[in-house]
């Protein structure tokens, strides 16, 4: 039985896409079966991250609504075979997604890979209950500008109420950003109260591999291509150092 992990953070821009690519790229290099799963919809990019908009010819909303089985809907990555991806659909379905069908999803999805990673959409919407509404665990995403982490605090608060396993994960993090606001990953920490999975670097490669649509890890081993392998032994249960920045 796999393990399905939501990503999410409150609010968009802090990276929710970029560390589901990384860390399904890398548990899949990892040979674990990994699918990732986008739930932004009408705003979809995990597809294009991944380079994979050619590849994913089905939804969502083609699963839930009974129009295509998993089995057949979930693309494999052109490199990594160990990887696939169903994406988010390109503009709203008529019918609302129901958490039962989401559920019964991922609840497949779980037999047939070792890792479901759900994007979860900007926003604490029904976006966000429906990716939320069958995770196991649940990732934090927060830069940590104080917008990002009054968003991630609203999150984790809707989070709680699942009582699932809760870790946080700072990204585009600078040493002169830390320096200049005499702030540090500790002060992040307090404030969302949660334990540290790891910390991602500010690294111009990350979206350099996604405007490309090649995953990051491989394109370089340093920076945040690394960042996401840590987390990844991290998720598999191993212990490893956190990076300096």
């Amino acid at each position: 039985m796999g393990t399905a992990i939501v990503i999410t953070s409150g609010k968009g821009g802090t990276g929710k896409s970029s560390l589901t690519a990384g860390l399904g790229s890398c548990l899949a290099a990892m040979d674990k079966r990994v699918l990732c799963i986008d739930m932004d919809i009408g705003l979809r990019n995990l597809d294009l991250t991944l380079g994979m908009s050619d590849v994913a010819l089905m939804d969502v909303s083609d699963v839930l609504e009974g129009r295509c089985p998993l089995s057949h809907a979930a693309a494999v990555h052109p490199k990594l075979e160990h990887l696939s991806l169903l994406p988010a659909p390109v503009t709203p379905p008529r019918t609302p997604l129901r958490p039962e069908g989401m559920a019964a999803l991922v609840a497949e999805a779980k037999e047939r890979y070792d890792f479901c990673l759900i994007d979860s959409p900007a926003g604490l919407g029904s976006g966000f209950q429906l990716s939320i509404c069958a995770a196991d665990r649940a990732v934090v995403v927060s830069t940590t500008d104080p917008a990002s982490l009054r968003a991630a605090q609203s999150a984790v608060g809707r989070l709680r109420r699942r009582e699932i396993p809760i870790h946080l994960v700072v990204n585009r993090v600078t040493r002169a950003f830390l320096r200049k606001t005499h702030t540090n990953i500790d002060d992040a920490m307090d404030a969302l109260g949660l334990p540290l999975l790891g910390i991602i670097p500010e690294d111009a490669r990350i979206p350099l591999a996604a405007s490309r649509g090649i995953p990051v890890i491989m394109t370089s081993r340093r920076g945040g291509a690394r960042a996401y392998y840590n987390i990844s032994r991290r998720i598999l249960g191993e212990r490893v150092p956190p990076m300096r920045i």
